[in-house]
This record gives C-alpha cells, structure tokens and sequence, in this order.
C-alpha cells in the first residue's frame, strides 16, 4: 500500500508544529498534539483555505514519526482521481491525517470506503486527523452515518490570526531561510497582501528567489518593485 501512494508520505519540508502560529487557537494546536500522543482518538479540523490546515497535519506526521509511530498523510484532493480501493488497507498505520475531507463529500463509493476504513482503524486502536472546509454536519456527506463518525471526538474551528501574528509567522518563515525581514518589511507586506498563513508564505517564496536573483535585500522598495505595489 505504501507503495501505490508515494504521495502520501511527502510532506512539505518546513511545515512542522515547532513553527505553526496558534494565535486564538491553543486548545486546536493542543488537541493536535493529544490526538497524536495523549488520549483522544480523534480530532476533526475546520476552516478557510490556506488557513494552516495542511501545516497542522503535516506537524501532526512529523511528530507522530518523530514517537516511533507509524503515520501518514492523506492529502483527498490527490487520491480522488484513484480508486477507494486504496484505503482498504491503511487502517495499518498508528495515525492516519486525512487533508481536505471535503473531497469526498458527495462521491458515495469514497464516502463508504472511508465510512469502512474509520471503523477498521478504530478498532485496531489506530488515530484520526480529518481536516476540511466545513464541519462534519455541513460538509454535505451523503452518508449520515460518516458525519457522525467524523464529529464523535473534539471538533475544532481554525480561526484566523490576527495581522501582528502573520507579521510574527512571515518573519520566522524568512529567518529559516536565512532571509532578513524587518518588522516594518513584514507589516507593509501583511497589510496588502492575502490574510492567510498559505498565500503570505507563497509570497515570501516569490520575493526569496526575486531577492537572490538580483541580489537586493527585501526592503519596502524592494517589494513595491517586485510586486508592483
């Protein structure tokens, strides 16, 4: 099974818990980490994309592994073009984090085999991580029966963070790549800029490899050029 889903098991590298800003979000971070090593089985994740739910279960993995666990990660929008046959047998790992769960709304033959691995998994003492847009109850699953499985432990709504903590996320993302950015740097980009942990480090991406390209430091002038703010 390993074998026919590579894609599960790459996560992206610098997504870990040691650097996931919580902000309103400490009893979230530390369900995460009590679904992973404490005694919850399960815990289901909503919220806006590029929100930091992808970051969480890839931490989630990361720490998991880092345990001796035996865990992987589900990204559903990459497996759906498959068969559901591929979860047949994934109630072999110790965790299983399930990405955008939303995927499945509406598509009975992959909401029945998840119905089936949920069971599987539970009964082999196995743990869950399922994130999505939505909640359990309005995802819009066509099998009632996966809702309520879905929602029988913690329930969690990603909030937003506020712009001092996407500021506080840009600065950290810069520093492991060895990118100085000032605190006035990273508040003119925040200001008008995407409010999502995703889109702002996806811009960080591009001013990185635009700053080595022209050998210039990442100052407001700098940003207004290459952005054409």
């Amino acid at each position: 099974m390993v074998a026919q889903l590579p894609l599960a098991l790459q996560l992206r590298e610098g997504n870990d818990l040691s650097n996931f800003v919580a902000g309103d979000n400490g009893a979230l971070f530390q369900g995460v980490r009590e679904t992973v090593l404490g005694e919850d089985r399960q815990a289901f994740i909503w919220g806006g994309d590029g929100q930091g739910k992808s970051h969480l279960l890839e931490g989630a993995v990361r720490l998991a592994q880092h345990h001796g666990l035996n865990a992987c990660l589900l990204p559903a929008e990459e497996i759906l073009p498959l068969s559901p046959e591929v979860l047949e047998s994934m109630e072999q790992f110790d965790l299983l984090a399930l990405d955008d769960c939303q995927h499945f709304a509406g598509e009975p033959r992959w909401e029945e085999a998840l119905f089936h691995l949920y069971n599987r998994l539970m009964a082999r003492g196995g743990r869950l991580l399922v994130t999505a847009t939505a909640s359990p109850a309005a995802m819009g699953l066509m099998l009632p029966d996966l809702a309520t499985r879905l929602a029988a432990g913690p329930v969690y709504r990603l909030q937003s963070l506020a712009d001092a903590e996407l500021e506080a996320l840009l600065i950290a993302r810069a520093r492991t790549r060895g990118l100085r950015l000032e605190p006035e740097v990273a508040h003119f980009i925040v200001l008008r800029s995407e409010r999502s942990p995703a889109g702002l480090v996806s811009l960080l991406n591009r001013l990185d490899q635009l700053a080595l390209a022209q050998q210039r430091s990442v100052t407001i002038p700098f940003v207004k050029d290459a952005l054409g703010w």
